[in-house]
């Protein structure tokens, strides 16, 4: 959901994106140049805007989820490609002060990765926040990508293409993510979710 006078390719206002800035931009650049992309097309096939897109590349701008997600299928990468600071192997502890939060415009939508940016996977665990009454409008993904839910605590409404499930505390939802999908805390609490997200295919940057 988007506050009235914002666009979605305005950089998100959150303080715990703007850590990712330089990761993401160094990334951008390096696939965007390794498939010969100029920043005009890029912004021609992802529908972010050259002048965002530069910014990103930069590490100016800490881009919002829905813009990362353009960028990402732009470039027929997986989200976590474009948020990686390749690590090294081995057991990896995630804490919870040190996470890398994206946020959405207004700051009523999160999502918390909740593994490693070792490389390229097949399956991606997030945790996601909608606030009371909030929304977040998911553009489609790819192809074969498969989004699997579970509303741990609140109330939710999904709607995926033109069907809408309404879930509890407790449900779950297995669903093909390459339509529009929206999200919609029905309740007067936070919506708390958890969320795995399977590709079709294992793509490398």
């Amino acid at each position: 959901m988007k506050p009235e006078g914002q666009t979605e390719n305005e950089p998100a206002p959150a303080e715990e994106a703007t850590d990712l800035a330089p990761i993401v931009g160094v990334n951008l650049r390096r696939l965007r140049t390794r498939r010969g992309l100029s920043l005009e097309k890029l912004a021609q096939k992802s529908g972010v805007s050259r002048a965002m897109l530069g910014q990103i590349e930069l590490g100016q701008s800490a881009p919002t989820i829905n813009v990362l997600w353009k960028i990402a299928r732009a470039l027929d990468v997986t989200f976590a490609t474009l948020i990686q600071a390749r690590e090294a192997g081995g057991s990896t502890v995630l804490k919870k002060s040190q996470a890398k939060v994206l946020t959405s415009q207004g700051g009523q939508f999160s999502s918390r990765a909740l593994f490693p940016f070792d490389g390229p996977r097949r399956a991606e665990l997030y945790e996601l926040r909608l606030a009371a009454n909030g929304a977040e409008v998911a553009d489609a993904h790819a192809p074969g990508t498969l989004e699997n839910l579970v509303v741990s605590a609140g109330q939710l409404e999904l709607l995926v293409g033109k069907e809408t499930h309404h879930l509890e505390t407790g449900d779950a939802i297995v669903f093909e993510a390459d339509v529009p999908h929206t999200y919609t805390n029905t309740g007067s609490k936070e919506c708390v979710m958890y969320l795995v997200m399977t590709y079709a295919d294992a793509r490398e940057g």
